[in-house]
């Protein structure tokens, strides 16, 4: 079957490093880390694994970063490759292990939650943190039955959700509702993400939250808060008019458009604060919002975090970081901030007075008609037009993307 693969290697790794500065495209021509390639199905590790059929396959902003060499190299040991790229999804059981629990049928349709903590990977007793159900956190995420890797799309024995099947264990798998559309559920990872980054400092109704970014995370973080009952007032600066739009449709307070708009000067007003001047470097909101919520993970997006946050006030890193060089982490200390790291998501969020899976969670916000996410889904591509969906990808401020997938059809 055909995947579209990643292999880091160093002469792949520094042929795009070098390259990819020319065109992106040479990101994924073949000559740097990512290409197309025939591969087997991978095989069950064990028994009570099952096989499933990718129906959507979800193009989400580390894959990117991950294709373009942007994500810092801290994670390189906690993957293993080459492997087949994808974590979103939408599948069909489609083989059954000879131990598979007796509940689970072929032709059931079902998200797979990617992580790889604990159980899935054969442990019966579970590391400290997944024990709490913190499986974020897992510390054995290097061992077990199947090779190193955070999740599923960056381990080489699980395959991914770019190709037209993978493998999951049964802990991993959460049936999808008769009225929840493909699209929504292929939404359910990224909500999952937003829910716990909006639950990892909840915020009271009279307060002021800031999001940093209208990306699938940023707009996610927005409806997970609105969906889980926040009255807060929301601010959101967005980088394009359809984010605009998309934020709007969400139930954000307020929003910026950032390519239109001084986002200083815009902050400091809408919370009542004042725009100062330093010596040298970027400016500073003396006031600003109680919470914010930064969901994009670039330098100066995590600088402008921090100055946009009142005193006392908590930031939420919610996008994925790299090396920072461009980031002054003096308001932390000026303005003795509270600062929180939100990765992944866990099975003990707190809502509605007990502790829920994440993706259980997002599952039933949707089955409740609390959100609606499936509109998000604006672009599609077959797996052969791979190179036009990454280019696409890569330029979703011309092309208007908020999520793209990959469709295999039957």
């Amino acid at each position: 079957m055909k995947a579209i693969q990643f292999d880091a290697t160093i002469p792949r790794y520094v042929t795009g490093k070098t390259l990819g500065r020319i065109s992106p495209a040479l990101f994924w021509s073949g000559i740097s880390c990512t290409y197309a390639k025939d591969v087997p199905p991978p095989d069950l590790p064990t028994p009570d694994w099952v096989r499933v059929r990718t129906s959507l396959g979800g193009i989400c902003g580390t894959d990117m970063g991950t294709i373009m060499l942007h994500t810092s190299t801290y994670y390189s040991p906690f993957s293993s490759g080459p492997f087949t790229i994808g974590h979103e999804n939408v599948v069909t059981i489609q083989e059954l292990g000879p131990e598979t629990p007796a509940d689970w049928q072929v032709g059931e349709r079902v998200v797979v939650e990617p992580l790889l903590w604990c159980k899935p990977r054969g442990f019966t007793e579970y590391c400290e943190f997944c024990a709490r159900g913190e499986i974020n956190r897992c510390q054995r995420i290097t061992q077990g039955t199947v090779a190193a890797g955070v999740m599923t799309g960056v381990c080489k024995d699980t395959g991914g959700s770019w190709s037209e099947s993978f493998i999951a264990h049964p802990s991993q798998l959460h049936r999808v509702p008769e009225n929840v559309s493909d699209e929504n559920a292929l939404m359910i990872e990224p909500f999952a993400i937003g829910i716990h980054a909006a639950l990892i400092s909840w915020p009271r109704n009279d307060e002021t939250v800031l999001i940093l970014g209208a990306g699938t995370i940023g707009l996610t973080t927005l409806a997970a808060l609105r969906a889980l009952g926040s009255e807060a007032r929301i601010l959101v600066l967005a980088r394009y008019d359809f984010q605009v739009e998309a934020a709007r449709r969400l139930g954000a307070t307020e929003i910026l458009n950032t390519r239109s708009g001084d986002c200083y000067e815009w902050v400091a007003e809408k919370t009542g604060g004042k725009c100062l001047h330093p010596i040298l470097g970027r400016r500073v909101v003396s006031g600003g919002a109680d919470l914010t919520i930064e969901c994009v993970g670039s330098d100066v997006a995590i600088d402008q975090a921090m100055r946009f946050t009142k005193d006392g006030g908590r930031v939420v890193l919610a996008g994925l970081p790299g090396i920072a060089k461009g980031v002054d982490w003096t308001a932390i200390f000026a303005q003795e901030l509270r600062v929180i790291a939100s990765r992944n998501y866990n099975n003990v969020e707190p809502w509605n007075g007990r502790k829920w899976e994440a993706t259980e969670l997002a599952l039933h916000l949707m089955e409740t008609g609390r959100v609606d996410l499936g509109w998000m889904v604006t672009h599609r591509y077959s797996l052969d037009n791979y190179k036009l969906a990454l280019r696409e990808a890569s330029l979703r401020g011309e092309t208007g993307m908020i999520k793209g997938v990959f469709e295999f059809p039957g």
